[in-house]
């Protein structure tokens, strides 16, 4: 496979980014400097449109150059407009411990022209209302694949025009045929939807049609990677540039080879920088539907497992069918995870925080600013319909008994967070729960602050109970 010698992110200096900034000072993107701004864009902590002048005429070309110099192994592609756009790809790395992931994999939820037009519409409007919150974020799905199984032009254009118009969510069509898709296409112009998929027959039909629509579009060859290079060779040559590769995704013992491939092009496009492998991925975890399984349940557990082991290995778009809450829901909390900055645990904001309808004599509660803990403690609380205040303590984003142990929480911290925010005036008692995970540090953090410590349980699921049983506390004074 083809080499190339453009530097890798992690082989960029900050000096290089700087020279292409506008070296203003300006201190819009948050920091004091442009070179700050620099280091932090080479490790990925700011991306480029974090530089608001860079968006303007007078710096366009070095805004050009800095997106020479800083462009991925792994194009970027939008798919859709408006707010609900997604870009895929635009991948630096192959792990991200090297450099943070960035444009999460989208889950994408099949229709098909075979289906009742009230039947679109509720299925629409499922994918659409599918929500979970997850430590403090919105996890949901992401676009509409519409499926031909018709084969009738006329069925495919009415299910894309009644998708089109129930809703903004991104839209993949799907069909091997040219006119069946062209008649999509022209229910679905101004979408830009994702042409799905051009392949060793008819590549020059479908590639007309995503120059003719400005569409991105997908190169298929399942199983066969010299094929697909070959058609994204061509398809470049015909002046395609948004493409998306589909390597093929087969079911029981043929996933394993699926795996392989996928891993086999990531690694291409960072390590040895072959261009005709530095696009997006597809992965088509639907096809465990197309197997010999005769039980529902069954596929189901399939196309889950299949779903979250391309997440993990370097799908950068997924198709899928199951809309049970326990097939979408491992999917949308592993992408969630893997997305996230692995230098940076996931934190809240310290400070205060009352729940319910407190009062001077109500408890007072502490504990670490990690996400999953706050908002684990949070839920507890509200469930067991608490009136209290809690303190949330700046400890960098980790969780009660790391902070311990690491002195992120410590007697003197959480005196200091007493003072900060004016525990006095919350409350008359002078008395704080800790949390049962830093009992330890309940003796001194008395001798400290001059309040009574009372440990708390460890579980946060245990403080209706604590509560109930032990305030108010009989002998405070």
């Amino acid at each position: 496979m083809a080499n190339n010698t453009k530097k890798s992110i992690k082989e960029i200096s900050p000096i290089d980014v700087y020279k292409l900034l506008p070296k203003t000072n300006c201190g819009e993107c948050g920091e004091a400097n442009c070179m700050a701004f620099a280091t932090k864009l080479v490790n990925g902590e700011y991306t480029i449109p974090d530089c608001p002048p860079l968006a303007t005429e007078k710096y366009a070309t070095l805004l050009y150059d800095l997106g020479e110099l800083l462009a991925p192994p792994v194009k970027a592609v939008r798919i859709g407009t408006g707010e609900h756009t997604i870009l895929i790809g635009g991948k630096h790395v192959l792990y991200r411990h090297d450099f943070t992931y960035h444009n999460p994999t989208p889950v994408i939820i099949d229709i098909d022209d075979s289906m009742e037009k009230e039947d679109i519409l509720k299925r629409i409007e499922a994918i659409e209302g599918f929500t979970y919150q997850y430590i403090g974020r919105d996890l949901r799905l992401d676009g509409v694949a519409i499926r031909s199984v018709t084969g009738d032009p006329d069925a495919f254009r009415e299910t894309v025009k009644t998708a089109a118009g129930a809703t903004t969510y991104p839209l993949i069509l799907c069909s091997l045929d040219p006119a069946v898709m062209e008649a999509g296409l022209a229910e679905a112009a101004d979408r830009r939807p994702l042409i799905y998929s051009a392949t060793e027959e008819n590549w020059q039909a479908m590639a007309d049609l995503a120059l003719g629509y400005d569409a991105p579009l997908v190169a298929s060859a399942p199983g066969d990677i010299a094929l697909l290079r070959s058609l994204a060779k061509t398809l470049i040559a015909c002046g395609i540039t948004d493409l998306v590769l589909d390597p093929g995704t087969f079911t029981d013992v043929g996933f394993a080879q699926t795996i392989y491939t996928f891993t086999r092009l990531r690694r291409a496009a960072c390590i040895a920088r072959d261009e005709l492998a530095g696009f997006p991925l597809l992965g088509t975890p639907i096809a465990a539907w197309t197997g010999d399984e005769l039980a529902k349940e069954a596929v189901q557990w399939k196309e889950t497992y299949m779903a979250a082991m391309l997440i993990s290995r370097y799908a950068d778009l997924l198709i899928m069918h199951s809309m049970e809450a326990w097939n979408i829901l491992p999917q949308l909390i592993w992408r969630f995870n893997i997305y996230t900055d692995p230098r940076k645990p996931v934190s809240v904001d310290a400070g205060v925080r009352s729940f319910g309808n407190p009062d001077k004599n109500s408890p007072l509660l502490i504990t670490t600013n990690y996400a999953l803990t706050f908002f684990t403690v949070e839920a507890d609380i509200k469930s067991a319909h608490l009136d209290c205040h809690l303190i949330v303590v700046d400890t960098s984003g980790i969780s009660v008994e790391s902070a311990v142990a690491g002195r992120y929480l410590t007697s003197d911290v959480m005196a200091e967070a007493l003072k900060t925010y004016e525990a006095e005036a919350l409350v008359d008692h002078h008395t704080l729960i800790i949390p049962g995970l830093a009992a330890r540090l309940s003796g001194e953090t008395e001798e400290v602050s001059g309040w009574r410590v009372m440990v708390g349980p460890k579980d946060s699921s245990g403080l209706k109970r604590f509560i109930e049983e032990y305030w108010p506390p009989k002998d405070d004074e």
